[in-house]
């Protein structure tokens, strides 16, 4: 699907509003091919209707130069990527397509048509000097009608003018006076990021998790942690997309997303019930590995090409800088495939409906109707517990063991800030001070971590040099500065983790 950033801003206004002169704002020298438009389009979705709840759109849309499949996902700033692909043969469903980008949002769910709406279209484009036009100023008359959801259930019709402004080769300034133009007239900015969010606001609202209740005194233990599930979940969706998409972090913000919902099921199963949440966690472990190598070879690779461009030129023997250059494309390109194959597996489709399924009935237990203050500070001494224990094993191994024995610190580290993110609205500064200690911890045993990935390449592309007839003595010195790497950074650990102690103490007290 072809796609471009799209950047607008949205205004509800009556039915005898006027749109003013916009010459001489922002550099506006005219407006030029006023026109009318009629649309019509029909906006798809889940019973649930996961994809508005995730800020995303997929319409059917006919009219207009643009007439055709269309999917807006949320991006930078506000603004939003729309996809775009040419109406063809579907009319009743989405052709696969047009779904592939947003199926880890839908899950395993039956995609169908949740409202239509009907737009008369006014457009004024602003051109400076030049004739550029910087921005379109559409002026809507909009009947949107929200589909029943059971037969013989009535459709509910919605009514309304509302001003959308979209760049085209202006920037924000032009956005801003524009608005501002719009809202001295008697515009006022839409309360409603789409038109379909406004046909189906009721079952919107219907479908919203509780208000948020952190002036309250008496949170309860299961509003919170089920509270932080949700944020996760939405991370999730977000990470999803990101890696579909092909964005930079996409996968790094999906196995963080994975391993934050997994520590919040264990450390809070005294609120969750485990018969629900244990396997969930396990699947969640499951995505995460699936998807760790295409991350855990991109950081090793960029961090060793780093390295061998650091070192003395004379100590470079043969051509180990596109050895390096090489494995990463081969690397990243076998990593997106299995990554999309990942989130295209039934399994993992069947894992988003397990998240939606938790959220839409937890099962709880007692405690769970307690005040969070009662009931996090022991999450918080048991996460901080398998942290000592940890550091206690570690301290008495030896060789590969004690490797190991690091790891399952590092592992611990993250499980207490976790549950200190999750008790932070709750705990306050003793929470937040814990949270910022152990992300130390995770950092400083990350680099020992990592040069695990980055020696096992070393040996596997010097061996692959020597096979070839060149040179593998670099390879030999990048794992040696690499074994340096990672006993200085368990030296930091271990010179750091009397005042960590005492940190965990202060909070776990």
């Amino acid at each position: 699907m072809a796609g471009h950033l799209e950047i607008e801003r949205k205004f509800d206004v009556g039915p005898d509003f006027a749109v003013p002169d916009l010459v001489g704002v922002a550099g506006v020298a005219s407006v030029a091919d006023v026109e009318e438009i009629d649309l019509a389009a029909t906006y798809h979705d889940s019973a649930d209707l996961r994809l508005l709840r995730s800020r995303v759109t997929l319409r059917r849309r006919t009219g207009g130069a643009d007439a055709g499949w269309h999917v807006k996902l949320p991006g930078p700033d506000g603004a939003r990527t729309e996809l775009h692909q040419p109406l063809g043969r579907a009319v009743k469903a989405p052709p696969v397509a047009v779904l592939a980008p947003v199926r880890g949002l839908i899950g395993t769910r039956p995609v169908g048509p949740v409202a239509t709406i009907e737009t008369h279209r006014v457009v004024r484009r602003l051109a400076d000097a030049e004739g550029r036009v910087l921005a379109e100023v559409a002026d809507d008359a909009v009947t949107g009608a929200a589909l029943a959801t059971t037969a013989g259930a009535p459709v509910t019709i919605t009514a309304w003018r509302e001003i959308e402004v979209e760049l085209v080769d202006g920037d924000r300034s032009v956005l801003d006076a524009v608005a501002e133009a719009l809202c001295g007239a008697g515009a006022r900015p839409s309360a409603s990021a789409s038109k379909v969010g406004q046909v189906l606001a009721s079952r919107l609202a219907d479908a919203a998790p509780p208000a948020d209740e952190r002036g309250k005194k008496r949170r309860t233990a299961g509003d919170v942690v089920l509270a932080a599930v949700r944020a996760q979940v939405v991370v999730l969706g977000e990470a999803d997309l990101a890696v579909r998409a092909g964005g930079p972090e996409g996968v790094h913000d999906f196995r963080v997303a994975c391993r934050r919902l997994r520590s919040i099921f264990a450390e809070f199963r005294p609120v969750l019930l485990r018969e629900q949440t244990d396997p969930i966690r396990a699947e969640l472990q499951w995505a995460g590995q699936e998807l760790s190598a295409t991350r855990d070879g991109e950081v090793a690779l960029e961090h060793l090409r780093a390295l061998v461009a650091d070192q003395p030129v004379e100590l470079v023997l043969g051509p180990v800088a596109a050895r390096l250059q090489q494995a990463e494309i081969a690397d990243s390109v076998a990593g997106v495939e299995h990554a999309h194959g990942t989130l295209t597996d039934r399994r993992y489709l069947r894992l988003i409906d397990a998240l939606h399924d938790l959220l839409a009935a937890p099962q709880l237990t007692d405690l769970a109707a307690e005040p969070a203050t009662r009931v996090f500070p022991d999450a918080v001494r048991h996460s901080g517990k398998r942290l000592r224990r940890a550091v206690r094993t570690a301290e008495t191994a030896s060789g590969p063991a004690r490797h190991l024995a690091m790891h399952e610190v590092r592992k611990a580290a993250k499980r207490v800030r976790y549950t200190a993110e999750v008790a932070g609205p709750v705990l306050g500064g003793r929470a937040k001070k814990l949270k910022h200690r152990m992300k130390w911890v995770q950092t400083v045993l990350g680099d020992a971590q990592d040069t695990v990935v980055t020696r096992a390449w070393c040996t596997r592309l010097g061996l692959a040099a020597e096979a070839a007839g060149e040179n593998a003595w670099t390879y030999g010195r990048l794992h040696a500065l690499e074994e340096i790497r990672a006993e200085r950074a368990e030296e930091a650990f271990w010179a750091g983790w009397p005042a960590t102690a005492k940190t965990l103490k202060a909070a776990t007290r």
